[in-house]
C-alpha cells in the first residue's frame, strides 16, 4: 500500500527505532518487546501518534463506532451496578474517539443514573484531546464529570470499570510448538528488514506453552501461536481501585480449549491499516494496529488472581439481547421508521455470527456487590473456560 510523505516519514523513524533497539540487544529481541514499541513507543508507537484510527477514516470500526446501540445497551448494564451505590465512578480504559463515553453518559443521563466521575485511562495525549474535544461538543453539560487519568485511580471507588477492544492489543510472546522442544518467535534484521527468527523457549515460556498444549488436545509439529503474558497484571492494575462493583471486558476472543485447537495453527495475530486486515507485523510499522484474540480462561483466571468473582460471560449477541437492544432501537428511533431501519442494519452487525456476534465475547468480574447482571441472563457460558 502507498503511503502518504507523512506517513511515510514517521513509519521509516519508526522503523530505525526499532532497529536500534534490536541491535542494542544483540539482534534479536522478543516478539513481545517488538509489538510492544510498535503500539506505544513514546512518539512512535500506533497508540502514541495523533492518526485517525477508528472509523471510516482510521483503520478499523469498533462496535461504539458502529452503532450507539452498543453503548446504549452498556449503559443499561452500568445502571444496574451504580444504582447500588450513592457516589459511583465508572473508569473507561482506552476511550479511543470518546464516542462510548459519550453514548454512555448521555443514555445514563436519560436514565437518571450518571457517575459521580466518568474516569478515561488514557495515556496518549492526543487522543485525551480528541476525545475532550468530542465530549465538549456532545455533552457540554457533562463534561465536568469526565476526568483524564495517566494511570489507574489511587483512591479506593465504587461503581464499574469498563473495557471495550483494549485487551486484545497487549503484546504477545509467538511460539513454535515442536515435541523435541519448543521455539520462541522473536524478531531480527535481515539486510535491513525484520523478519521472525527462532531462539529456543525460556523455561518460562516453555512452562506456558506445555500448559496450553494439555489444555489443547495436542498440536502438531510446527504449530504456531501465542499468548499475553501481561494480561493478568494488567487486569489487575487498572481493578486495584474499584472496591466494589463490576469489571466489564468486551473484546474478541475464545475460551482456552476453541483459541487453541490444533486446526488454528498460525495462531491469531491480526494487523489493521486501512481496513485491511493481514497477518504481518512488519509491514506500516508505527502506522498499523497489531492485535491478538484474548484468550478468555485467562481473563477469568484473572478474576480470582485480583480478587474478584467470575459474574458472567457470554457473546456480544447475546449480552446485548439480554441488556435490551430491540427496547433501546424502540427507544432511540421514536417514531422515525427510517431511523429504526437503520438501527436495525446496525443491529445485525452487532448480533450476527458472521459478524461482531459470535466473534466478540463479553465477560463481567464482580466484587463487594451480588447484583444480578442482566447482561448474562441469556446464555451463561461460563462452563466452557
Amino acid at each position: 500500500m502507498t503511503l502518504d510523505a507523512d506517513a511515510a516519514r514517521h513509519s521509516e523513524r519508526t522503523r530505525r527505532f526499532l532497529a536500534e533497539q534490536i541491535g542494542a540487544a544483540g539482534g534479536w529481541i522478543s516478539f513481545e518487546r517488538f509489538m510492544d514499541w510498535a503500539l506505544y513507543a513514546p512518539g512512535l508507537g500506533y497508540y502514541s501518534v495523533g492518526t485517525q484510527k477508528l472509523g471510516i477514516g482510521g483503520d478499523f470500526i469498533t462496535a461504539p463506532e458502529l452503532s450507539s446501540l452498543f453503548a446504549r445497551c452498556l449503559a443499561r448494564q452500568c445502571a444496574e451496578v451504580l444504582r447500588s451505590f450513592s457516589a459511583p465512578c465508572i473508569l473507561e480504559i482506552g476511550a479511543g474517539s470518546g464516542r462510548l463515553a459519550a453514548d454512555l453518559l448521555s443514555r445514563l443521563d436519560e436514565l437518571q443514573q450518571l457517575p459521580q466521575h466518568y474516569w478515561i485511562l488514557e495515556t496518549s495525549a492526543d487522543l485525551r484531546e480528541r476525545q475532550r474535544l468530542f465530549l465538549q461538543e456532545r455533552l457540554p453539560h457533562l463534561i465536568a464529570r469526565v476526568i483524564w487519568l495517566d494511570g489507574p485511580p489511587q483512591q479506593a471507588f465504587d461503581g464499574v470499570v469498563l473495557a471495550n477492544e483494549v485487551l486484545d492489543a497487549l503484546p504477545v510472546v509467538r511460539f513454535r510448538w515442536h515435541s523435541h522442544g519448543i521455539e520462541e518467535l522473536g524478531v531480527s534484521l535481515d539486510h535491513g528488514q525484520f523478519g521472525w527468527a527462532v531462539r529456543p523457549a525460556s523455561a518460562d515460556v516453555s512452562q506456558q506453552c506445555r500448559r496450553l498444549y494439555e489444555a489443547s488436545g495436542g498440536w502438531d509439529e510446527g504449530y504456531i501461536s501465542e499468548y499475553c503474558p501481561r494480561l493478568h497484571a494488567f487486569t489487575r492494575a487498572v481493578t486495584h481501585g474499584l472496591r466494589a462493583g463490576a469489571a466489564l471486558w468486551v473484546d474478541y476472543g475464545l475460551p482456552r480449549s476453541h483459541y487453541y485447537l490444533p486446526e488454528r495453527h498460525e495462531g491469531t495475530l491480526v494487523c489493521h491499516y486501512r481496513h485491511q486486515a493481514s497477518s504481518d507485523p512488519f509491514a506500516q510499522v508505527g502506522l498499523q494496529d497489531i492485535t491478538a484474540w484474548v484468550d478468555f480462561t485467562s481473563l477469568a483466571e484473572g478474576s480470582r488472581h485480583a480478587g474478584f468473582d467470575l459474574a458472567g460471560f457470554t457473546t456480544q449477541a447475546h449480552f446485548l439481547a439480554a441488556a435490551g437492544i430491540d427496547e433501546e432501537m424502540r427507544l432511540a428511533a421514536g417514531e422515525d421508521e427510517n431511523k429504526f431501519a437503520r438501527l436495525a442494519a446496525q443491529a445485525r452487525q452487532l448480533m450476527l455470527p458472521g459478524e461482531m456476534g459470535e466473534r466478540f465475547k463479553a465477560m463481567a468480574w464482580q466484587r463487594g456487590i451480588d447484583t444480578p447482571l442482566s447482561g448474562f441472563e441469556l446464555l451463561d457460558l461460563r462452563h466452557t473456560l
